[in-house]
C-alpha cells in the first residue's frame, strides 16, 4: 500500500511452495484478516455503501474547539496578545488567504469547508487591512476554488471522452463536476471503459480579483495543455520533464503566464490525456492509477515591492499579525525536508514589519519546527499547526481571547538545523538509513546533552498565570499516584498541562535524564486551586528492554518524579523506592 501488490498473489505462492513462507503462517493470517472483516460487519455499515457527509453545526462547533485548543502560544511578552476587536486590525503574509489546514500527500484530507486566517479575524473585527508581502507557496496554489463552471457554480467541469479532443469522432464517456484541481486518478474507473487511455477536457471560468500578470501552471501524470480563452498559455506534452509529483511518475510543474483584467471572466481549459499518452519516461518505479493532473494558478507578485507594501501598512496599525509558515507543498508524507527554512521571502518579511512594528503578533503554521532568525524581535508568537476546516476560526479565536490559549508543543524547536539529534544521521546513505540517535530523540536528546531547545517539548503559554505546589508521590506494587495543587494565580480562565517525568536515579544501562510517563489538562477559574491526580502504571513508567532476558526489565532502586509544565523549566521533585527487579513480557 499504496499502489498494486508485488508480494502476494503468485509471489507469495512461490514463497509458500518453496518454504520461504510457512503454510500455517499464511493460514494465521488469513484468520486475522477473517477476524477483522468479521468485527467490522458488527458496524452495521452495509459493504459498498455509498459514501456519506457529516457536516452539522455542532461537528463544526467540535472542530473549531478542537483546533483553537491545539494552538500554542509560545511567547507574549507585554501582553501584546489578546487583540482588541475595536481597533483595526492588520493582515499580513503568506498564509493569510490561503487555508492552510492540513499537510500534503497521504496527509491531506478533502474539507467540507476551510476558513482562512483572513476571514477569521474579518468575521470578528470590523477594521481589516490586508498587505500580501510574500508568497509561500513550492508549486502555484490549485485553481479549482477559483473556477466557475459556464452555470455559475463553484469549481468546473471534468469531461472524460475516448479520443483526443482533435479526433472528428470523439465520444464523451462521463462528466463530473469538481472543486479541487489536484486529480490524481488512482481509483477513478470510467463508466464502462475498460482502457487506461483517455483524455479528459477540464473548463471553467476564472475571473480575477486583481489586475496583472497571472501564472498558471500544470502538472501532469501523461500530457496536458493549458489554455486561455482559446490561447496556449502552458504546454506539457512536449520536451516533458520527469519529477516529483504523483510519486514520482509526473513531471515539473510547467508554467506559464498572461496579463488579466480586474474583474473580466476568461475560459480555463485544459486538454489532459492519460498516463499512457506520456513522452517523457517515469523515474517512479511503480505506477498509480490511469494518471494525475495538477493545474495551478496565481497572481504574480514583485517580493521585494509586496515587502515594502507589507512594512508600510504594518508602521500605519497598532495591531498587526503575520500569517506565515509552510503548508502541502513544503510537508508532506513520502519524502523529509531538507532544510527548517521557512519558504523565500518568509524571514525578510517578518523581520522587516517587526523593525516596523515591534508589537506584531507572528503566527507560523507548520507541522514541524522551523528556523527563526527574527525570534529575539518578536514579542507576540503563536504556532498553530495545521488546524482544519476551521483553522481560521480557530486562530481568530485565540488572538481575540475569545479561547484562552492551552495547548503545548508536542516536539521540540531546537534553534538550528544542526542541534537536531538525527542531523548526522540524515538521509539514505546508498540505500540504507542509520537510525543512530537510538532513544535519544525529541526532549530526551537535548536533556542528555544538556542543550537548550528554542522552545522545548511540552511548552506553551497562556493568557492567565499557574503555580503548583504541595507535590506529594506514592507507589503501590502496580501503580505510581501523583497529586498536586494548581492554582490560576491570573485574571482569567484558563487551561494548564500538568506533566508528570520519571527518572531511573541510578540505571544499570545509559537512559535519559527524564522520560514523561502521564500528564492531564485542568481547567480552572480565575482564582481557582484543584488538585490533580496523574495515576501511571508502573510497569509502564519505569522499565526497559532486557535483550539478555528477551522482555521488558523493572529495576530496584530509587525513582525521581519531576512535575511541571515543560520538560524544560522549573520542576516540583519527589521520589519513589522500587524495591525489588523484575521482568514482564506483556503476553
Amino acid at each position: 500500500m499504496p499502489g498494486p501488490t508485488q508480494w502476494r498473489g503468485a509471489a507469495l505462492s512461490h514463497a509458500v511452495t518453496s518454504n520461504k513462507v510457512r503454510q500455517h503462517v499464511l493460514d494465521e493470517r488469513v484468520r486475522a484478516v477473517l477476524k477483522t472483516i468479521k468485527e467490522a460487519a458488527k458496524s452495521g455499515v452495509v459493504e459498498d455503501a455509498k459514501e456519506g457527509g457529516l457536516n452539522r453545526p455542532e461537528d463544526q462547533r467540535f472542530l473549531r474547539r478542537v483546533a483553537a485548543e491545539s494552538i500554542v502560544l509560545l511567547k507574549n511578552e507585554t501582553s501584546i496578545l489578546p487583540f482588541d476587536k475595536s481597533k483595526t486590525v492588520a493582515v499580513i503574509g503568506p498564509n493569510a488567504k490561503v487555508a492552510t489546514y492540513s499537510g500534503g500527500g497521504s496527509a491531506s484530507l478533502l474539507p467540507y469547508y476551510t476558513v482562512t486566517p483572513f476571514d477569521g479575524v474579518s468575521s470578528q473585527c470590523g477594521s481589516v487591512r490586508f498587505s500580501q508581502g510574500a508568497y509561500s507557496h513550492k508549486e502555484l496554489p490549485l485553481l479549482g476554488k477559483s473556477l466557475r463552471t459556464s452555470d455559475g457554480r463553484p469549481g468546473f467541469d471534468f469531461r472524460a471522452y475516448d479520443k483526443p479532443v482533435n479526433a472528428a469522432d470523439r465520444k464523451l464517456l462521463d462528466t463530473l463536476h469538481l472543486t479541487d484541481s489536484y486529480m490524481f486518478v488512482m481509483d477513478y474507473k470510467v463508466p464502462n471503459y475498460t482502457s487506461s487511455t483517455y483524455y479528459v477536457d477540464v473548463e471553467g471560468v476564472f475571473t480575477p480579483e486583481e489586475e496583472g500578470t497571472h501564472e498558471f501552471g500544470l502538472t501532469v501524470q501523461g500530457t496536458g495543455q493549458l489554455f486561455i480563452d482559446g490561447k496556449l498559455i502552458v504546454d506539457n506534452v512536449h520536451d516533458q520533464r520527469p519529477g516529483t509529483a504523483f510519486f514520482g511518475s509526473g513531471t515539473v510543474e510547467e508554467i506559464g503566464s498572461m496579463a488579466l483584467e480586474a474583474g473580466k471572466s476568461y475560459k480555463v481549459r485544459v486538454e489532459f490525456g492519460t498516463a499512457p499518452t506520456a513522452k517523457s519516461s517515469s523515474r517512479a518505479t511503480v505506477s498509480f492509477g490511469a494518471g494525475g493532473l495538477r493545474v495551478g494558478g496565481c497572481k504574480r507578485i514583485d517580493p521585494e515591492k509586496a515587502i515594502v507594501d507589507a512594512v508600510k501598512l504594518a508602521s500605519e496599525v497598532e495591531q498587526v499579525v503575520v500569517f506565515a509558515g509552510l503548508n502541502s507543498d513544503w510537508e508532506g508524507e513520502g519524502s523529509d525536508r531538507p532544510d527548517m527554512n521557512l519558504p523565500p521571502y518568509s524571514d525578510e518579511l517578518i523581520t522587516k514589519v517587526l523593525d516596523a512594528n515591534p508589537k506584531a503578533a507572528i503566527v507560523l503554521q507548520s507541522g514541524t519546527p522551523v528556523t527563526m532568525p527574527w525570534v529575539d524581535k518578536a514579542c507576540a508568537l503563536v504556532q498553530a499547526w495545521y488546524g482544519g476546516n476551521e483553522t481560521g476560526n480557530a486562530i481568530a479565536d485565540v488572538l481575540f481571547g475569545d479561547v484562552n490559549p492551552s495547548g503545548k508543543l508536542s516536539l521540540s524547536f531546537p534553534h538550528r538545523l544542526e542541534d537536531n539529534p538525527a542531523f548526522l544521521n540524515y538521509r539514505s546513505e546508498r540505500g540504507r538509513v542509520l537510525y543512530g540517535e537510538d532513544i535519544y530523540v525529541g526532549y530526551r536528546f537535548y536533556d542528555k546533552v544538556k542543550r537548550p531547545a528554542l522552545f522545548p517539548f511540552g511548552h506553551g503559554l497562556s493568557y492567565t498565570t499557574f503555580d503548583l505546589s504541595d507535590l506529594n508521590v506514592s507507589a503501590t506494587t502496580s501503580t505510581i499516584i501523583v497529586t498536586v495543587n494548581v492554582s490560576n494565580s491570573g485574571s482569567r480562565a484558563g487551561a494548564e498541562v500538568v506533566q508528570v517525568y520519571v527518572r531511573a536515579q541510578a540505571p544499570s544501562i545509559n537512559r535519559p535524564p527524564k522520560e514523561l510517563k502521564g500528564f492531564k489538562k485542568v481547567f480552572l477559574e480565575a482564582g481557582e486551586t484543584r488538585e490533580v491526580q496523574v495515576e501511571m502504571e508502573k510497569k509502564y513508567a519505569i522499565s526497559f528492554w532486557d535483550e539478555g532476558r528477551d522482555a521488558w526489565i523493572v529495576e530496584e532502586g530509587e525513582y525521581g518524579v519531576l512535575v511541571g509544565t515543560s520538560s524544560q523549566g522549573r520542576f516540583l521533585e519527589g521520589r519513589f523506592e522500587e524495591g525489588q527487579t523484575w521482568w514482564w513480557t506483556g503476553l
